[in-house]
């Protein structure tokens, strides 16, 4: 095990922010993080757990200790009449596992082609996408204590998934709560694969490519390039300009609140729920706000979708972070609705 000292993060958060991590290690197994602690002076220090980055705005050099998530591994665990069951080390990028299932023929997955981050951070934030969330297909993880050092095993049921939410983002408040925050580092992820394989359509942007192509009937790989594309059209490549994808929760309201908003707007994107409630198009909510195109200094909201704040050049979380409340400051002063930043600020 190697602690690095002083390490350059810009390259580590898909915002592209310049930060610099005090001290790193590499984690490529639970061994990596047994033996951190191990260490009388790392044992006790504060700890943060980085994946891709794709998730967090950096406002500053990182002074816990910064475990970055390597753990390697793609395998197909268990095949059975109903399901496959496929596993990832946390480490894997997420669009490469999901290029993966369909390449070794276990679709699934791939209504959530081209999303951003690594395999170990998609059970943290329960990641979605085009009417199928990472709870839909998920089996069970395995994680390490940072307290103790012991390996343990959660279910969907103990992940406590909720919309862009798991118990990985909450804290215990008191002896026996299970919020995870913190506390622990996923190291593999294991998903149920439904046999027989069924289409998930329904979204407009593929009811959209269903027209354009003639095909009603489309393969696993058909849905997976549409889902690329579409994504390639709405959003930024971080690669080229910096952003952490959907920045803003889609909010969710009664549905009586929903008609209040209706009658003063009527064009409205939003969309019914099973439990009665409306989800709200945060991207439309922001763009009615004329936000679409702004900036604040070198932080800016991306001219073709105002869901995703960008880095023109330069940005700093800072920027970001003043951007983002001057959004909300607009929305809640316009419709009396509160949006939630997905990212995690750092």
């Amino acid at each position: 095990m190697i602690v690095e000292q002083n390490v350059p993060l810009q390259a580590h958060n898909s915002f592209g922010i310049v930060a610099k991590a005090r001290a790193l290690v590499r984690v490529r197994s639970e061994a990596d993080v047994q033996q951190v602690l191990a260490q009388p002076d790392q044992r006790d220090v504060p700890k943060f757990v980085l994946g891709g980055g794709s998730n967090i705005v950096i406002t500053g050099d990182v002074r816990p200790l910064v475990l970055k998530v390597e753990v390697p591994g793609k395998r197909l665990v268990d095949e059975t009449a109903k399901a496959w069951i496929v596993e990832a080390g946390a480490g894997e990028n997420w669009h490469d596992f999901v290029t993966w299932t369909l390449d070794n023929g276990f679709p699934g997955l791939e209504n959530m082609a081209l999303i951003p981050g690594t395999v170990g951070a998609s059970p943290v934030q329960n990641v979605g996408a085009y009417g199928v969330e990472l709870q839909d297909r998920f089996e069970s993880l395995d994680a390490i204590d940072l307290v103790t050092g012991k390996l343990f095993t959660l279910d969907a049921a103990q992940c406590g998934f909720g919309y862009r939410d798991s118990v990985f983002k909450h804290v215990a408040k008191e002896e026996g709560d299970f919020g995870l925050a913190g506390r622990a580092l996923i190291l593999r992820v294991r998903f149920r694969l439904p046999k027989p394989w069924k289409a998930v359509l329904g979204y407009a942007d593929i009811e959209r490519k269903m027209h354009e192509t003639g095909i009603t009937d489309p393969t696993p790989r058909q849905i997976y390039d549409w889902v690329c594309a579409v994504r390639s059209a709405k959003l930024p490549d971080p690669r080229v300009v910096g952003n952490a994808g959907s920045f803003f929760k889609n909010p969710t309201v009664t549905s009586d609140q929903c008609q209040d908003i209706i009658a003063r707007e009527p064009n409205i994107v939003h969309y019914p729920m099973p439990d009665g409630s409306v989800k709200l198009a945060a991207g439309w909510l922001i763009d009615a706000c004329g936000w679409k195109g702004k900036s604040v200094g070198n932080a800016g909201v991306y001219e073709k979708q105002a869901l995703v704040l960008v880095n023109r050049g330069g940005a700093t979380g800072g920027e970001v972070v003043t951007l983002a409340k001057a959004i909300q400051t607009s929305v809640y002063e316009r419709f009396g609705i509160r949006l939630e930043p997905e990212p995690v600020v750092v």
